[in-house]
């Protein structure tokens, strides 16, 4: 079975701290022809079980809980019946959207899902919040990076529970030591490089201070 990693794009909303804004978020799903698992569930669950195309769900990994990246869980997990699993530290903001019911499995840093023969491992990664996390694919050569990391430097840490000086350190010790070539498949906009983010981070840190 050919294994594969596919992209939706979703669009909707992203509240926090009394604000709202518009966002395309991207959608990865990871498996081959006859499972997968999807990582964060934007806006529209319809969108992402066309993608599924029927395939056995076997997690839904959030690479953590701004509304934005949660906000279809609720509606995929009744589609799909896959598990749910969360950075405990983010469960504020998941009970900001989802009140009644929690997760159903936490994320640590150093765990890992299997699926189609590949494993994933998770990188415990705050800073853009306290429970983000990223998902290494090494025999793809792949990490999953959410908000932590973009084209063009780290995820914001402008509101609250966010840390510029953590997500810098997170990005230093979890990503930047991943092999040049890793591809970085990000929560928003285009894919990168560890390669070609790496040189910039001093640049980071001055705009950041």
């Amino acid at each position: 079975m050919t294994f594969r990693i596919e992209k939706t794009v979703t669009s909707g909303t992203f509240s926090l701290d009394g604000g709202t804004w518009d966002v395309d978020n991207n959608v990865w799903v990871v498996g081959d022809d006859t499972e997968c698992l999807v990582i964060d569930a934007p806006h529209d669950s319809t969108a992402i079980v066309d993608l599924v195309a029927g395939r056995t769900v076997t997690a839904i990994l959030l690479t953590h809980a701004h509304d934005d990246h949660i906000d279809a869980a609720g509606s995929l997990f009744d589609q799909v019946e896959a598990p749910i699993h969360l950075h405990p530290e983010d469960r504020m903001l998941w009970d900001a959207v989802y009140a009644d019911a929690g997760p159903d499995g936490d994320l640590a840093d150093g765990q890992t899902f299997s699926v189609a023969g590949r494993t994933l491992t998770v990188l415990h990664t705050p800073g853009h919040s306290p429970g983000s996390c990223c998902f290494h694919l090494p025999e793809e050569g792949v990490v999953f990076t959410g908000d932590t990391l973009f084209s063009g430097g780290p995820g914001a840490t402008g509101r609250s529970w966010s840390s510029f000086e953590t997500i810098i350190d997170s990005i230093t010790a979890k990503l930047l030591t991943l092999p040049p070539e890793t591809v970085v498949h990000t929560g928003h906009g285009d894919s990168t490089t560890i390669g070609a983010e790496a040189p910039h981070r001093q640049e980071w840190i001055d705009r950041g201070h």
